[in-house]
C-alpha cells in the first residue's frame, strides 16, 4: 500500500509538493489552484494493487486538473480509467465541445491517454476513487477502451447499480481477494458495458453481470439487515431476477443466500456487541433483524460458541 498526506509538509509547500511530486511525476497530470488558496491546501492519497490494477483514493482541496498531450507523451499509461466521484462534483472537458458534469456518486469511464480537463463545481474539496486497469493484461478490451474520451458512464440505472456495488466491494475488500485478477476482469467488462462499447450478450459480459448481481445482492442484504422479513425472494425481486438465478449467484460461495443473510446478521451483531458497550443486547438483536431474543441467543451461541453477553465481556477484557 502507498500512503501519502500533506499533513507533514509545511503549509507553504503543500500545494507545490502535491503538484510536482504527486500529480505531475506520479499521475502524469497538471493541476492548478488559485494563488490565494494555496496556503490552505490539503491532500491525502492511498493506493493498493488489486491484481494487475491500481486502486487509488484521494481526498484533497479542490483544484483544476488536466492531462495534456505533453503529460501523455511524458507518462503514457495505456489503461482503462474508472473514476468514482464520491464527493465534489466537477466539469469534464474532453475537447471539441465535449463537456459534461460528473455529479457526486457517479462514475466516469475513459481511456488514460486522451487529453481532458477537470474543473471543480465547488471549492470545498473532493473525494475521488479510481481504478487503473492496464490494457496489456486484457488485449480484447484494448480496442473498445482506447476510444473512450472522458465522460460520465450513462448506461441503465440497473447496470450502474450493479457496477456501483461491485466497485464498492472491490474498494473495501479487493486487496485481500485471492482471485483479484478475475475480479479486475469483471469490473473492466462492466465498465465498458456502462459505456456501451462492448456487447451485452457475450459470455464475458454475462459473467460480469452475474458478478455484479452477486455484490448488489450482498449490498442489499447489508442495507436491510434490520428488517426481520428480509428474504431471498425479496432480494431477487429487488434485482429483477428469479429466485433460482439468485441461488446460482451464491452457489460458488458454498453458502446459500438465506445462510448469507443469517451470517451477516450475526457478524453485525457481534461487531455491535464489541464496539457499542452501552447498547442493550436486545436492542442489538432487533437492530440486526432478529425477530426474537431467544432466536438471537440460540443462533449466536451456535455460531460463536459463546453467549452474546459473554462475548461483550470478553471483548472488554
Amino acid at each position: 500500500m502507498i500512503l501519502f498526506s500533506t499533513d507533514d509538509i509545511a503549509p507553504r509547500d503543500r500545494f507545490d509538493h502535491w503538484r510536482e511530486e504527486r500529480s505531475r511525476a506520479l499521475f502524469g497530470v497538471t493541476i492548478e489552484i488559485e494563488p490565494e488558496r494555496r496556503a490552505g491546501f490539503q491532500g491525502h492519497f492511498s493506493a493498493v494493487a488489486v491484481g494487475c490494477a491500481k486502486l487509488a483514493e484521494m481526498k484533497a482541496s479542490s483544484y483544476v486538473v488536466s492531462r495534456t498531450s505533453a503529460d501523455i507523451a511524458r507518462i503514457a499509461a495505456d489503461s482503462l480509467s474508472i473514476g468514482h466521484q464520491i464527493r465534489g462534483p466537477g466539469w469534464m472537458d474532453a475537447g471539441e465541445d465535449r463537456v459534461s458534469l460528473l455529479e457526486e456518486g457517479r462514475f466516469a469511464v475513459s481511456y488514460s491517454d486522451l487529453p481532458y480537463k477537470g474543473t471543480p463545481k465547488r471549492t470545498d474539496g473532493f473525494h475521488f476513487r479510481s481504478l487503473s486497469v492496464p490494457l496489456a493484461a486484457f488485449p480484447d478490451l484494448a480496442k473498445p477502451a482506447r476510444q473512450l474520451w472522458g465522460q460520465p458512464a450513462a448506461a441503465s440505472p440497473q447496470l450502474e447499480n450493479l457496477f456501483s456495488a461491485t466497485f464498492g466491494a472491490m474498494a473495501a475488500e479487493g486487496e485481500t481477494w485471492p482471485d483479484a485478477q478475475r475480479v479486475v476482469r469483471h469490473v473492466a467488462q462492466l465498465a465498458l458495458l456502462l459505456r456501451g462499447v462492448v456487447p451485452a450478450g457475450t459470455g464475458r459480459s454475462r459473467a460480469a453481470v452475474r458478478f455484479g448481481q452477486f455484490h448488489a445482492a450482498r449490498r442489499l442484504i447489508s442495507a436491510n439487515l434490520h428488517r426481520p422479513d428480509l428474504s431471498p425472494q425479496m432480494i431477487a425481486d429487488w434485482l429483477a431476477i428469479s429466485l433460482r438465478q439468485l441461488h446460482l449467484l451464491f452457489e460458488p460461495t458454498g453458502e446459500s443466500c438465506a445462510r448469507t443473510i443469517l451470517s451477516m446478521r450475526l457478524r453485525e451483531a457481534r461487531r455491535r456487541l464489541m464496539t457499542r458497550k452501552g447498547e442493550p443486547v436486545a436492542q442489538i438483536a432487533f437492530a440486526c433483524g432478529f425477530a426474537s431474543i431467544a432466536t438471537f441467543y440460540r443462533t449466536f451461541q451456535t455460531a460463536y460458541g459463546i453467549a452474546p453477553g459473554d462475548a461483550r465481556v470478553a471483548a472488554a477484557e
